[in-house]
């Protein structure tokens, strides 16, 4: 079972989220709150696998409670579900530690989706999002020493996560099998002392701002 937790202060998509949660085999919801005010009590409490949440609540909003969960409990995932698809947000939720962005007009399906491959070490991107992240780098960005430290293999398969691409499809545009990319990817983080894709793209490109 996938234990998922909701911070949303929407109430009715609130609502929508925990049924779609408790209609869907495998999935178990642990717990659904308005703000993050007590995030860290729900961390030790209730352990959670992944974490849905928003950006824009009152009290502790989505981005400070991003950044609780990555200094309490960095193996929890995180999944930004937000309305949000501008610059700004979007670097700053990777920069504290998102494990992926999604937008809420993301049928539920995806979200389903999302949260399982997320769950497994993807980092879903809604396609409008990682468009925007690519925009925001240079088309033809100097080398770094962090990219350096890279494989070729491996620099071809965090490009493809850039552009959103998931486990599945990398494995399908590279020829190679699933758990081979899972392999890659771990090296990727080990090399650049990342814990999640989003992480690794903005060390290899650094100095941006948001």
């Amino acid at each position: 079972m996938i234990k998922v937790v909701i911070y949303e202060d929407d109430e009715a998509f609130r609502e929508t989220l925990c049924i779609l949660m408790n209609g869907t085999e495998a999935y178990e919801l642990k717990g659904a709150f308005a703000d993050c005010d007590h995030i860290e009590d729900h961390l030790k409490k209730l352990n959670p696998d992944v974490i849905l949440m928003d950006i824009s609540m009152p009290g502790i909003g989505g981005l400070e409670g991003l950044r609780i969960v990555s200094g309490i409990s960095p193996s929890t995932q995180v999944l930004m579900c937000t309305v949000f698809d501008d610059n700004e947000n979007i670097f700053k939720a990777i920069c504290n530690g998102a494990n992926g962005y999604l937008l809420k007009k993301s049928p539920p399906s995806k979200i389903i989706e999302a949260i399982k491959e997320v769950h497994e070490g993807g980092a879903p991107i809604t396609p409008v999002v990682a468009r925007k992240i690519l925009e925001l780098f240079p088309k033809t960005p100097a080398r770094s020493t962090e990219i350096d430290k890279l494989a070729k293999r491996e620099q071809e398969i965090l490009q493809l996560l850039m552009k959103g691409y998931s486990y599945k499809m990398i494995a399908a545009e590279l020829k190679i099998a699933v758990e081979t990319v899972r392999t890659h990817i771990k090296r990727i983080y080990e090399k650049l002392h990342v814990h999640s894709a989003p992480e690794a793209i903005a060390k290899i490109f650094p100095g941006r701002k948001l």
